[in-house]
């Protein structure tokens, strides 16, 4: 029915209700009414008729899906009638110097009745079509029975195009327990999925807790793993209001969601002091955690951000993502360039004269690396020498770095540079007018080299997905995450500050494959787990900070900084220049040996 049919249906039927309510009314009553007057009952129906009208307008009562009408559309009926039954009052005062109130008061009634009941026996059909033929659906446990839950409950119910029905709720609110919402029953707690799965034939579980963070979100999903269904989300609240997305687009459970800890909210306020209307230079800009930073550093409209990078394909890739996002309102300029290449960082530091650099330029696979130590050095160490000399030759106002935690006790030549690599951040901040400070992440979700690639490459395969030892553990975070501690670390410190973030607890390898086989839609049986062993240079357990740089006090919610020992200019100085002047298996153990702390004479320490 097009807009105009259904507009006018609504006109006809409400006149129609309007028109013949006060009559009722009038003919119910009007043996106990003293000196009525036919005139003022016909002159207060045309008053109802138009008012009501007016109202109708201004409430939108003929706009509203009613089909799917609520509380809130009852209370517009309530409103438009009260208007129109309080200004035929008025006019009856006016021509009669009074009221009927009786007559009035079941006329109000009469209207609430009619013009509501026209309108919610469609909600009534309609409740019954959706019911019809639901065989074919997806059978759904709703986790939730809140806000969240109702909306998209009704949402499921009454979509034009179902694929899905909601069957039970659960709720750990214990009020709640068989109650009913959208007529469908709260038959237990989250502790009973597992159950009333079965019980109920369900084919799907949905998280309908739009507040609900990382640590809810990974309660729920150990309830639902021994179901192998598959385990949705429902989009935030704000979202759906947005319209950035519809309330049945679920999306699926992420790894990321299953870390355990809530992400760290960022001083928005201090972030864009120093990044809005300034230029920003960033090393590695086509790399995972580089590329990132540029997306993050966007959001807070600088003059100009400088794309510094040693692969073309990758420059060039975020090159043309970012100036679809910025629609020229932001200068970006792409540089190719090696950070291993002296001269030509010095030059492109003082050409641009950036406010903020972010060094995210590095190697940083530990198997690769133990292979091409020579690389390692020269890029990881000397690289970041030449960034970080530049940045305090020109007065950039911040350099930040950024590390790893395999930078603590390092066992091999990956964490020994980066170590190394933040002792010359360290040292350059004792004199310098530039502001220092570097950032040690954990394991970053989704970047190259990251275990999760791997994961989903060798599952879509058919597997086995390989592990290396059944009792390895890992800090994980996510790349944006990653790359918002690191805007915010720049605002924090300057002194050479190592800054970690407070990451919960370390997470088992396995546990990170086991899940990723659920959320692929498999099970162990499916796809199998095979455990390989260390690799060269491989750690069982990671750290954020050893022993001596633990400061147990928090400089920002959730960031910690470390006081790391460091080695004074002259021992660096000398290391340095051995080490540019040689390298082998010898200098790779010294490098290690320095990035550990243990120092001897023949070190020259």
């Amino acid at each position: 029915m097009s807009y105009k049919m259904r507009y006018m249906l609504f006109f006809i039927i409400d006149s129609c209700i309007v028109l013949s309510a006060i009559f009722i009314s009038y003919w119910l009553l009007h043996p106990t009414i003293d000196g009525y007057s036919d005139k003022v009952i016909l002159v207060s129906a045309v008053t109802l008729l138009v008012s009501h009208h007016i109202a109708a307008y201004f409430f939108h009562l003929y706009d509203r899906m009613w089909s799917v009408a609520s509380v809130r559309e009852l209370l517009t009926i309530g409103y438009a009638v009260t208007i129109s039954i309080a200004t035929a009052s008025c006019i009856q005062l006016i021509i009669k110097n009074d009221i009927y109130f009786r007559v009035m008061a079941i006329t109000w009634m009469l209207h609430i009745i009619m013009i509501g009941g026209s309108r919610f026996l469609l909600r009534v059909l309609n409740d019954r079509e959706s019911f019809r033929n639901t065989a074919n659906l997806k059978r759904v446990l709703i986790v939730g029975a809140g806000q969240g839950g109702t909306m998209l409950a009704r949402n499921l119910i009454h979509s034009p195009n179902p694929d899905r029905i909601p069957v039970v709720f659960v709720d750990d609110d214990l009020s709640k327990q068989q109650l009913k919402v959208m007529n469908v029953t709260v038959c237990g707690t989250t502790k009973d999925i597992p159950k009333l799965v079965g019980k109920h034939g369900i084919d799907e579980i949905i998280i309908a807790i739009p507040s609900l963070g990382r640590i809810g979100i990974k309660s729920i999903f150990e309830d639902c793993a021994e179901t192998n269904l598959p385990v949705k989300v429902m989009p935030s609240i704000e979202d759906v209001m947005t319209g950035k997305v519809a309330v049945n687009e679920m999306k699926e459970v992420q790894i990321e969601d299953l870390l355990g800890r809530d992400e760290v909210k960022l001083d928005m306020v201090a972030i864009s002091k120093k990044l809005t209307d300034k230029v920003i230079l960033v090393t590695g800009a086509g790399g995972s955690i580089g590329s990132e930073i540029c997306r993050q550093v966007m959001n807070f409209h600088p003059k100009q951000l400088i794309l510094l990078g040693h692969g073309e394909n990758s420059i060039y890739t975020i090159h043309m993502e970012l100036q679809q996002r910025s629609s020229g309102f932001i200068e970006l300029t792409p540089i190719i360039a090696d950070i291993q290449d002296r001269d030509r960082i010095f030059e492109i530091v003082k050409h641009y004269k950036p406010d903020v650099i972010y060094h995210a330029a590095a190697h940083k696979h530990v198997p690769l690396m133990e292979y091409n130590p020579h690389e390692a050095v020269k890029n990881n160490i000397f690289g970041t020498k030449n960034v970080a000399e530049a940045a305090d030759e020109f007065n950039v106002g911040n350099f930040v770095m950024i590390s790893t935690d395999k930078a603590v006790n390092p066992p091999n030549i990956m964490g020994a540079t980066k170590r190394i690599a933040e002792m010359v951040v360290q040292n350059l901040a004792k004199d310098s007018d530039t502001n220092f400070a570097a950032v040690r992440f954990g394991n970053v979700l989704g970047s190259r080299g990251s275990v999760i690639p791997l994961f989903k490459k060798q599952i879509a395969s058919g597997g086995p997905v390989t592990v290396t030892h059944p009792d390895m553990t890992r800090y994980f975070m996510t790349i944006p995450e990653a790359s918002r501690l690191v805007l915010q670390a720049g605002t924090l410190g300057g002194n050479g500050e190592i800054f970690v973030l407070d990451m919960g607890e370390p997470v088992k390898i396995v546990d990170l494959a086991r899940n990723l086989i659920q959320l692929s839609g498999f099970t162990e049986d499916e796809i199998k787990i095979e455990y390989t062993g260390l690799r060269p240079g491989e750690k069982m357990y990671e750290e954020l900070l050893n022993k001596e740089e633990i400061q147990e006090e928090h400089v920002f919610p959730g960031i910690h900084i470390g006081l790391a020992l460091t080695l004074s200019n002259y021992h660096l100085n000398i290391l340095l220049e051995e080490i540019a002047e040689s390298f082998d298996e010898a200098t790779k153990m010294q490098l290690i040996n320095i990035a550990n702390n243990k120092f001897t004479k023949e070190y020259h320490i």
